[in-house]
């Protein structure tokens, strides 16, 4: 009926499969391993470098991207916000000392900060991000129920602590009341801190902070319900450091994680 030659029908069911068909179910095992330890987070980009990294295995982007389709793996979207035509400001108490150089060539040479605003059953929390530009690090963060100048000096001391830096760092933020306040700019002149600000009403000027927040919002806090604070500290505490920090690939790094990019330079 289907004028199907009778040694066709029974190759098609007796043949071995092709090597190329066996080398794809072992790397389609392997891409769902990291695609489930990931939490879904990572793209065809990223598990690429994964591959390599961790199971010794060298494919090509358009091959990593057809077998997950082919797996039906969704890949997570982004979405480039709007600019925004907010006029220049020239007041000279604000300097936008970083001007959008977001490579320094050494580590502890500029930070930036930001706050976000996370919910929970009993309300909003806060969350304060240092991080190192040089290797898009993760320094120091805080989780508080208020956002105040304090919780914000406390986040930069446990930075200082952390990285003990030697000479002066550029700190740059937007000009939130918290970063902007007397006590908080007084620390600063302590602590051998030289402050930056963007511009106001124009997040590009923290991009690399904004893009941070970005993907910790949609790869992982958009994702669960939160119900007190405590909640969000162990999200938190677990993205950043057993993920974000020491898992993620970042492309600033040439697809390094914030702590390869460190131990490079014995950092770590």
């Amino acid at each position: 009926m289907l004028k199907v030659n009778r040694s066709t029908y029974y190759k098609h069911f007796s043949s071995k499969p092709a090597p190329r068909t066996i080398e794809n179910q072992k790397i389609r095992v392997n891409i769902l391993e990291i695609y489930s330890r990931s939490k879904k987070r990572l793209g065809a980009a990223k598990i690429k470098v994964v591959l390599l990294r961790d199971y010794g295995i060298n494919i090509s982007v358009g091959r990593v991207y057809r077998l997950m389709k082919d797996m039906q793996l969704p890949k997570m979207s982004t979405t480039k916000p709007q600019r925004s035509k907010a006029t220049e400001e020239h007041e000279a108490t604000y300097h936008n000392r970083l001007e959008q150089r977001f490579n320094p060539p050494g580590p502890n040479q500029v930070w930036v900060s930001d706050i976000t605003y996370i919910r929970t059953g009993s309300g909003f929390v806060y969350l304060c991000v240092v991080m190192d530009l040089f290797s898009r690090k993760v320094i120091a963060y805080r989780v508080h129920s208020r956002m105040d100048s304090h919780f914000v000096i406390q986040t930069l001391q446990n930075a200082l602590d952390a990285r003990r830096p030697k000479d002066h760092v550029l700190f740059h933020s937007d000009r939130g009341s918290q970063y902007t306040g007397k006590d908080f700019r007084r620390f600063c002149d302590e602590n051998n801190i030289i402050q930056s600000f963007s511009k106001k009403g124009y997040p590009w000027d923290n991009s690399v902070m904004e893009s941070f927040f970005k993907y910790l919002k949609k790869e992982e806090l958009n994702r669960k319900h939160f119900q007190k604070l405590d909640d969000v500290k162990l999200v938190v505490f677990q993205y950043i450091e057993g993920f974000y920090n020491s898992q993620r690939p970042h492309s600033a790094n040439q697809m390094l994680t914030p702590n390869e990019k460190e131990e490079s330079l014995n950092l770590i």
